[in-house]
């Protein structure tokens, strides 16, 4: 198990969900802090110069552990399930991009609320098939690069389709691409799912990709949620992919940054 911090370019808006902006000092202060890699938030190829990318990764001796997308729908108003095709069509092809940048970098992909909602006039059914068709042309096109494509169950408060590990692995099943999966996000969890640990472990085969925060959306650590259990659920699971902090970086990101850090590493150091 390796722990990742979000981070995106010194550009990126505050729709960019992460703790840090600016890539190169970024990537610095996560290698300084033990972090063992760093979450890309993209809304583009164009947000990012690969070459540079490489450079600093190999200096500072970190990784990419995802490509992330919430920008590509809270900047762009992009997404799977959108009634208009040619607006799906251009989702698509945001997302060849960013697929092929995965190539390079991870090969991890998801998609949070980027994957879709069931609209005005639209039906659960229509807005699920749409789903379906747009995550199978992006699934083909990923296992070209060998990139596994993952949809976040995001709460009901934020978006209205797709809000628990169970309601993913149901769509994912009609997806029927090897390459899919899950990414759960521990904050939308406590929210959304039965029991964490419950969850996580009746969720084992699609689960790929794991987003770390408290309840109050802040250091793991600093609020309610039992990261014991977390933990032991995926012990018992033999996951061995990625933890990311997702965090709001509130008024200092370096001490909630670092406060992260301190408590994971040692529950880290006990799962391996």
């Amino acid at each position: 198990m390796k722990v990742a911090v979000t981070i995106a370019g010194e550009k990126a808006k505050d729709s960019a969900f992460v703790v840090w902006r600016g890539f190169e000092q970024s990537i610095k202060k996560a290698s300084e802090y033990g972090y063992d890699g760093v979450e890309l938030a993209l809304k583009s190829v164009e947000d990012i110069d690969r070459a540079q990318l490489r450079s600093w990764l190999s200096k500072y001796n970190m990784e990419v552990s995802c490509i992330t997308t919430g920008q590509v729908f809270a900047d762009l108003g992009l997404y799977f399930t959108h009634p208009d095709p040619e607006m799906r069509k251009k989702t698509i092809e945001v997302f060849k991009g960013l697929i092929d940048v995965a190539g390079e970098f991870g090969g991890l992909i998801n998609a949070g609320r980027t994957r879709g909602f069931v609209g005005p006039g639209q039906t659960k059914e229509e807005a699920e098939n749409l789903f379906v068709d747009t995550m199978q042309i992006l699934c083909d096109e990923a296992e070209k690069k060998q990139v596994q494509v993952l949809i976040e169950p995001v709460n009901r408060y934020e978006i209205n389709f797709v809000n628990s590990l169970d309601e993913g692995a149901v769509v994912l099943e009609k997806v029927e691409r090897s390459n899919c999966g899950l990414h759960a996000d521990v904050f939308h969890m406590n929210l959304e799912d039965d029991k964490i640990g419950g969850s996580l472990i009746r969720n084992a085969k699609w689960v790929k990709y794991v987003h770390l925060a408290d309840s109050n959306r802040y250091a793991p650590g600093l609020g309610h949620i039992d990261f014991d259990e977390v933990f032991d659920a995926l012990k018992q699971n033999r996951y061995d992919g990625w933890v990311s902090v997702e965090i709001l970086p509130g008024d200092d990101p370096d001490w909630m940054a670092r406060k992260a850090i301190d408590f994971l590493k040692p529950k880290v150091m006990n799962y391996r």
